[in-house]
């Protein structure tokens, strides 16, 4: 019923919302689909109230915005569903000081919804249509602690290493060692892993001292992980 609820709500708003509407329209996102079934952290719960995922899909998907379903954004990539982009964030245990690398751009929304909780966001994208469209969209809405390159993610970004965590959006085979590299010592990285189009495990690695600790969170569907030839 409460999936239904947002769902109706959704379709009668479309393309006449307004503000306050999509506002309400996070809310019951927030508390229906996302805190009702376990995540409890606080700053992704604020990040999640605040982003206004309407604007990272395509205007014709508008109505469909904060329904929890990844979404297409064009070159064959999406969105990720909701309750996914709260439970990855909500995994890396973020705190206002954290330097952040994202691989895998997509719109830009988890970018941003990383950028209301950290000090600063690197966000690597390969199709570089979709990153220099999500730089534009995220310059437009004021998210100024975002930088946006267009690349192959697979090595990282070297030159702003090294990051408190590293969040991956795309199904991976294995775990880059470049990515483990730049990670600070204690810093994690969240990433999907397993066979190419098949059910992953979403890993949450933490890099100690002396060793990488790794743990399976949960089985999840992802676009692959694509790389330069």
């Amino acid at each position: 019923m409460k999936f239904l609820s947002v769902c109706i709500l959704s379709f009668i708003l479309c393309y006449s919302a307004t503000a306050q509407e999509y506002a309400t329209l996070r809310r019951n996102m927030v508390k229906e689909q996302i805190q009702d079934r376990g995540v409890t952290h606080l700053p992704t719960l604020t990040a999640l109230l605040n982003v206004p995922r309407h604007e990272f899909v395509p205007r014709s998907l508008r109505h469909h915005a904060y329904l929890d379903q990844p979404l297409p954004i064009g070159e064959g990539q999406t969105i990720s569903q909701p309750y996914i982009v709260a439970f990855m964030t909500a995994a890396l245990r973020l705190n206002k000081e954290d330097r952040v690398l994202e691989i895998g751009t997509g719109s830009g929304y988890q970018a941003a919804v990383l950028a209301k909780i950290v000090d600063s966001v690197y966000t690597i994208e390969i199709v570089e249509s979709l990153a220099w469209a999500a730089q534009k969209r995220l310059k437009k809405l004021g998210y100024a602690n975002v930088v946006v390159r267009a690349g192959d993610g697979y090595h990282g970004w070297p030159k702003k290493a090294p990051f408190d965590a590293i969040m991956v959006t795309a199904g991976a085979d294995s775990i880059p060692q470049p990515l483990v590299d730049q990670l600070k010592q204690g810093g994690r990285m969240i990433i999907p892993v397993g066979p190419q189009n098949g059910v992953r495990q979403l890993v949450l690695l933490t890099k100690k001292k002396n060793k990488i600790v790794k743990r399976n969170l949960m089985a999840v569907r992802f676009v692959p992980f694509t790389r330069k030839d």
